[in-house]
């Protein structure tokens, strides 16, 4: 019996989820500023850098903070004083599209919406089903 009660709790949790982020992302994408692709993602230029774009098979060099519509921080580089190395290919389909968007030295707020992220599985005890990952990137550098 606490195990059915537990799933509809989560079952609950995970429409408040969505709900919750589809009406964040109907608003947000209203506010000045924002762009939102054909995709979903949702995007505000914070500071415009110079120079090239990275390319899918490129590793990356980013400052970046993940937080989630509550504004759990699930990951933060900035706080640490030490950005991320990493390949383009292994990073989420959202947030992917977002730094392709972007030029050296920008820096961008990415609204990524579930389906663009974990989707309805999430990743277990950090990202919870159909969570909206609102990412704050500065890209440093790109080979």
């Amino acid at each position: 019996m606490a195990k059915r009660e537990k799933r509809n709790r989560s079952r609950g949790s995970t429409g408040n989820n969505r709900k919750s982020g589809e009406d964040f992302l109907m608003k947000n994408k209203k506010k000045e500023g924002i762009i939102e692709t054909p995709s979903g993602l949702q995007y505000l230029i914070v500071e415009e850098g110079d120079g090239d774009s990275p390319l899918e098979i490129n590793n990356i060099v980013i400052h970046k903070r993940c937080t989630l519509l509550s504004g759990k921080v699930i990951i933060d580089t900035y706080k640490e004083n030490e950005p991320d190395e990493v390949p383009m290919s292994e990073l989420i389909e959202g947030y992917r599209e977002g730094l392709l968007l972007m030029k050296k030295g920008g820096r961008y707020r990415f609204f990524v919406p579930p389906e663009l992220a974990w989707g309805k599985k999430g990743t277990g005890n950090k990202i919870p089903p159909f969570a909206v990952l609102i990412f704050d990137v500065r890209l440093i550098d790109f080979w």
